[in-house]
């Protein structure tokens, strides 16, 4: 097929080529800068201003000819003195790398066998995976407080089975939070896995084998590496919604499983400083800002030493 070379083009095409590029682009720059940048300058504004009675300090004034900038950095300040913060971030940064590592374990071997599977069955299988998604995630979270309680599903049951004569806590521990997060969010690492996985040529399994390399061998030196680009989006799609997670803590992990979105709320509604509340939501952000960043670098690098 032969393509026409710009110097080719008449002037109209060249414009509407043009404007086409700018939509393309434009569009999804208009929709971030609409829901998450301006967004982020309203809670960035609120935390560097001061609490008057309902309204908040003006950072910008004029007066008399004289922009002024009065920007409050005592929350920030604040921010890092208080160990209960800190404390805090710390819980939530651990939480969520726990629950990412757990549902790697579970999510790789599951979405190796889906790829494996016969072309018909994979449907099917990605079905199961997304069947969860049909009920309420409120409902689906809530359930396990049925089944985790002192007279629960699970204790009731390993009771009358005779392996234990009391009832286990399982309610309100880091246990039941971390379950909790891992039987939500194990399909979002499942999801990246499988459609990484299924793309693999399979031809590279068979010359590993065929000079001499153990199955073992071949998965760790060829499937694995070749699926790293999986690993980490769904890395990414679990960790960093467990960071901020809310509901998860308030209903399964209890008050000493303290997490920074249960800070949040208790920030905006418990305590009314929302100065405050917009301070631990701005340095949340950037917390999650953190590895994306390293994520699109990986993804950059590799696109590079692909075209090279």
């Amino acid at each position: 097929m032969a393509f026409t070379s710009l110097k080719g083009l008449s002037l109209y095409d060249k414009v509407t080529g043009s404007w086409g590029r700018c939509a393309v682009i434009g569009v999804p720059m208009v929709f971030l800068l609409a829901v998450f940048l301006l967004p982020f300058m309203v809670v960035f504004k609120i935390s560097v201003s001061e609490m008057e009675t309902v309204t908040f300090s003006e950072v910008l004034t004029w007066a008399e000819g004289v922009i002024l900038l009065k920007v409050n950095l005592g929350n920030y300040i604040s921010l890092t003195q208080d160990s209960l913060y800190l404390q805090t971030y710390l819980s939530s940064l651990e939480f969520a790398a726990i629950t990412t590592a757990i549902c790697l374990l579970i999510a790789y071997p599951f979405a190796y066998f889906m790829a494996r599977s016969p072309a018909d069955k994979r449907p099917a299988l990605l079905m199961l995976v997304m069947l969860p998604f049909w009920t309420s995630f409120l409902l689906r979270v809530y359930a396990w407080k049925m089944l985790l309680a002192d007279s629960g599903v699970f204790n009731n049951m390993a009771m009358a089975l005779g392996l234990i004569s009391e009832p286990i806590k399982m309610m309100n521990t880091p246990f039941s939070l971390v379950l909790g997060m891992v039987y939500t969010y194990v399909p979002f690492m499942i999801l990246p896995l499988y459609a990484n996985l299924v793309k693999m040529d399979l031809r590279l399994l068979e010359a590993a084998l065929d000079l001499g390399a153990t199955p073992w061998q071949a998965f760790w030196r060829i499937t694995v590496p070749l699926s790293k680009n999986g690993i980490i989006a769904g890395s990414m799609l679990v960790f960093i919604p467990c960071v901020g997670e809310f509901v998860i803590p308030e209903l399964l992990g209890g008050p000493q499983t303290l997490m920074i979105g249960r800070v949040l709320w208790d920030e905006f509604f418990s305590n009314n400083d929302w100065p405050m509340a917009a301070t631990v939501a701005v340095v949340m952000v950037l917390l999650i800002i953190v590895p994306l960043a390293l994520f699109n670098k990986h993804q950059a690098e590799t696109a590079g030493g692909g075209r090279a």
